[in-house]
């Protein structure tokens, strides 16, 4: 009969992540202070649900701590050691709960076996988030990570995937790493530069990708903001765009389509900007993805920052051949140009001009034309010709119209007095 009742297993459960418990109480395989401690053939103890996984959910022949082939699947409990960890929950309980968090050279100590682990357990899933619990501790804790080399532990797992990403645990592990890297990332330290370098690597940032595309909520958000950390770097994007450009970019526009996380939609458009900046062959895979559609549809709606995020993204996206098809097959897209015009700000008229000029520049067809007539699109580039001085949007809004004029005066809504100042101003 077991010494444990069902009272005291839950007493004592909400004490395990607090106390300081020692090495030997814990299960090889989890790390976790054990409850039901049993032993197998090779003599080595481990929590019962974790052995037997490893045995029959993992088919494994192996003892996870010495690697000796098992022929004996056999488990018996270890009342002795049962009765230890018992002994020592109950003299420790109350001070347990009056005292401070663990310190830091036994959180070291905790991190030493976790990465020594994290090899050759199946369960890496479980250690990767004790690991990150220590990293949020605190700078110290994250530069001990470092110099311990779980940086390179972390890109062992993460590229795994890009062997086998069905593989439904290394997926998680990856997931898990990723989380681990996106604490790391707030590091304010030399060691900074390292953690750049890992997220750099070709392997690592097309694993990234993958996880963008096909992990959970959380997951994806950890790929965004690595995304956002490496956008300030001197990164080449097209390792990533030209094999996961089309499915990455479709996800960071669900992302930043997000009205709840605006932040991670905010970090998605600068990742965007940033990519399509630096990489003019990424432009066609994102319009291939539905780039243009999808922002066109949020523009209305958007507030001043994002708005100026997507008209930016817009206008690059215009400056290619495709982005200027795409933009005037969509019935909105002129509509919504023009509304924003004048209502978001100085930036962004800038950004609507250059939008509109690189359309009637390329694509000047009476459809597109009539609509920026229809749209009130003509009547706000002649009230920008009233601004003072010379500068690059003005000269836009007078090519524009110098091409155009003639065109826009023929319609039965346009404005005598505005005909008349288009005479006037076009022959002068």
């Amino acid at each position: 009969m077991s010494i444990f009742s069902p009272t005291m297993e839950m007493g004592k459960s909400n004490l395990d992540s607090e106390m300081e418990f020692p090495q030997d109480f814990r299960c090889p395989i989890s790390m976790e202070l054990m409850k039901e401690p049993v032993i197998i053939s090779t003599g080595v103890t481990y929590e019962r649900k974790n052995i037997e996984k490893w045995f029959f959910s993992y088919k494994k022949k192996t003892c996870p701590a010495t690697m000796q082939n098992i022929v004996n699947f056999s488990v018996t409990p270890n009342h002795t050691l049962k009765r230890l960890i018992l002994e020592w929950q109950n003299g420790h309980s109350q001070s347990s709960s009056s005292s401070s968090s663990p310190s830091p050279s036994f959180k070291r100590d905790e991190m030493v076996s976790l990465l020594k682990t994290l090899g050759s357990s199946p369960f890496k899933v479980k250690s990767l988030k004790k690991l990150k619990e220590i990293v949020e501790i605190g700078d110290e804790m994250k530069l001990d990570f470092i110099i311990l080399g779980g940086l390179d532990v972390l890109s062992e797992l993460i590229v795994q995937i890009l062997l086998d990403c069905s593989d439904f645990m290394e997926f998680r592990a990856c997931e898990e790493a990723l989380g681990v890297l996106h604490h790391l990332i707030t590091l304010e330290h030399q060691e900074d530069g390292k953690v750049i370098e890992l997220m750099s690597k070709p392997e690592c940032m097309k694993s990234i990708a993958i996880v963008l595309q096909r992990g959970s909520k959380e997951a994806r958000v950890y790929a965004i903001s690595i995304l956002k950390k490496l956008s300030n770097s001197n990164f080449d994007w097209n390792v990533i765009v030209k094999d996961q450009g089309i499915g990455m970019f479709k996800s960071m526009l669900e992302l930043a389509s997000d009205e709840i996380a605006t932040k991670t939609s905010s970090s998605a458009f600068q990742i965007f900007i940033k990519i399509l900046d630096s990489s003019k062959k990424s432009r066609s895979k994102a319009i291939e993805a539905g780039a243009m559609c999808t922002l066109i549809e949020l523009l209305p709606d958007s507030n001043r920052s994002k708005c100026e995020k997507i008209l930016h993204i817009i206008k690059l996206l215009c400056e290619c051949a495709d982005g200027r098809v795409a933009f005037v097959d969509h019935r909105l897209a002129i509509g919504v140009v023009s509304k924003k015009l004048f209502d978001v700000s100085e930036t962004g008229s800038k950004i609507c001009v250059k939008i509109l000029w690189l359309i009637c520049s390329f694509h000047p067809t009476e459809k597109v034309l009539e609509e920026m007539m229809m749209y009130g699109a003509v009547k706000k580039l002649v009230v920008l010709l009233h601004m003072s001085g010379q500068s690059s949007m003005k000269n836009k809004v007078l090519d524009m119209l110098k091409k155009h004029g003639n065109s826009w005066s023929r319609y039965p809504c346009f404005p005598n007095e505005l005909k008349e100042y288009l005479c006037l101003h076009l022959h002068s």
